[in-house]
C-alpha cells in the first residue's frame, strides 16, 4: 500500500486561519482510514445541515436554533462508517481532560458533533476509527495549516464510484479560507462522493468515474445524460463531510443558515451532490473573535467559496493508492487527460 501524502494548504488558505479554530488529523497506517478533529476549545456558535440521504451523525439534533445547547467544543469527522463515529468519545475524554466543555454544574460536558463517511471498501474495514484515534487526532491539533490529501478523514475516501468502485478515484481532505473586510471563513471538507468533483470555476472535471479503460475521466454527467447506466448502489457508501467556521459573530440560527449555504459549494464542485446514496453533512462554527459581522449575505457567499475550494483542493491533493486486496485508485494528477488545476487563491478581499 502507498504511503499517504498531504500537500499544504499555504495556496489557499485553511480553516485554522479562523482565529480560535484548531485542526488535528489521525491517520491510520494499517489501513487507509482515519479522522480529523476541527478544535473549539473556547467553545463556537454552531449549526449543521445533512442534505444527503443517508448520513452517520451524532449530536445533530441539539444544534438546531430552538435547540438549547449554544456553543461547541469540536467536531470530529472520521471514517469507518458508523463505526467511525466512536471517534468523537475520544475528543470529549481529551476535552475533558483539560476542563473544556458545557458547565452542567457537576463538571464540564464538552460537546462534540461529528460525521462519519463510508471507506470500508478501501482496505481491511475491520480497521476504523475508534475513540482512541479521536484522541490522538486531538494530541495532534494546532492552528498550522492543516495537511490535506490522504491524510485523517480523508485517507480512505475514494469518489466517482458511481460506475462502480473499480472505476472510482481517490478522495480526499481539503481546506481553504477566504477574508473580506477583516472576516475570515474557512472550510474542511472530506471528499468520499459518489459523483465527480468539479473545478467551481471552470466546471470541468477535476476527479471521478473513469472511462472503461481506466484512463480518462468518464464524466458522470454527460454519461448519465447519454443514457449510461449506472452500477447498482449499496446505499451509505459514500459521503462529503466538513466543517465551515467563521470568526465573525453569528447568533446559532445564523450558523444554521451559514450550513446550509455551505452546501452551494457542494453543488458547485460536486456532480451529482446530495444523491440517495450520499449522506453529506455540513457544520458551521462561529467563534466571534473578529467581533462584527459583515452581513449573512456576504458570509453566504464566503461559506459557499470557501466549501468549493476545498473541496476541489481534497481531490486534487489526493495521491493514488493501490491496497493489498489489489484496488487501484488513481489521484487527479496520475489520470491523463485530467483538468486538475494548480490552486486557488488564499483571499478574496
Amino acid at each position: 500500500m502507498n504511503v499517504p501524502h498531504s500537500s499544504p494548504a499555504a495556496d489557499a488558505g485553511s480553516i485554522t486561519r479562523v482565529a480560535g479554530i484548531e485542526v488535528g488529523h489521525f491517520t491510520d497506517t494499517r489501513r487507509p482510514t482515519g479522522c480529523t478533529v476541527v478544535l473549539a476549545r473556547d467553545g463556537a456558535v454552531a449549526g449543521v445541515d445533512v442534505r444527503g440521504a443517508a448520513p452517520g451523525t451524532r449530536e445533530t439534533d441539539l444544534l438546531h436554533p430552538s435547540n438549547l445547547v449554544e456553543q461547541v467544543h469540536a467536531v470530529m469527522l472520521a471514517g469507518g462508517s458508523a463505526w467511525g463515529l466512536d471517534a468523537a468519545t475520544g475528543a470529549v475524554r481529551w476535552l475533558e481532560e483539560r476542563g473544556v466543555g458545557f458547565d452542567v454544574a457537576v463538571g464540564r460536558l464538552p460537546i462534540v458533533p461529528a460525521a462519519v463517511l463510508f471507506d470500508l471498501l478501501v482496505g481491511d474495514m475491520r480497521i476504523r476509527p475508534d475513540a482512541a484515534a479521536g484522541y490522538a487526532a486531538c494530541q495532534a491539533a494546532s492552528t498550522a495549516d492543516p495537511a490535506e490529501g490522504n491524510v485523517g478523514a480523508g485517507t480512505g475516501a475514494a469518489l466517482g464510484k458511481i460506475f462502480g468502485i473499480q472505476r472510482a478515484m481517490k478522495g480526499g481532505i481539503g481546506t481553504a479560507s477566504v477574508t473580506v473586510a477583516g472576516v475570515t471563513v474557512g472550510a474542511l471538507i472530506a471528499c468520499n462522493a459518489l459523483g465527480d468533483v468539479i473545478d467551481p470555476d471552470t466546471a470541468q472535471v477535476i476527479a471521478g468515474a473513469r472511462t472503461d479503460d481506466g484512463l480518462h475521466l468518464r464524466d458522470t454527467r454527460r454519461a448519465l445524460l447519454r443514457g449510461d447506466a449506472p452500477q447498482p448502489l449499496l446505499a451509505g457508501t459514500n459521503t462529503t463531510i466538513g466543517v465551515v467556521a467563521t470568526d465573525a459573530a453569528i447568533t446559532k440560527a445564523q450558523a444554521h443558515r451559514l450550513a446550509i449555504a455551505a452546501h452551494d459549494g457542494l453543488a458547485r464542485s460536486i456532480n451529482p451532490v446530495h444523491t440517495q446514496s450520499d449522506g453529506d453533512t455540513l457544520f458551521s462554527l462561529g467563534t466571534g473573535r473578529a467581533g462584527h459581522n459583515p452581513g449573512m449575505m456576504v458570509l453566504a457567499t464566503m461559506a459557499a467559496e470557501a466549501v468549493a475550494r476545498a473541496t476541489a483542493r481534497a481531490a486534487l491533493a489526493a495521491r493514488g493508492l493501490t491496497t493489498a486486496e489489489g484496488l487501484y485508485l488513481p489521484g487527479a494528477q496520475d489520470l491523463q487527460g485530467g483538468t486538475a488545476r494548480a490552486g486557488y487563491p488564499a483571499s478574496a478581499g
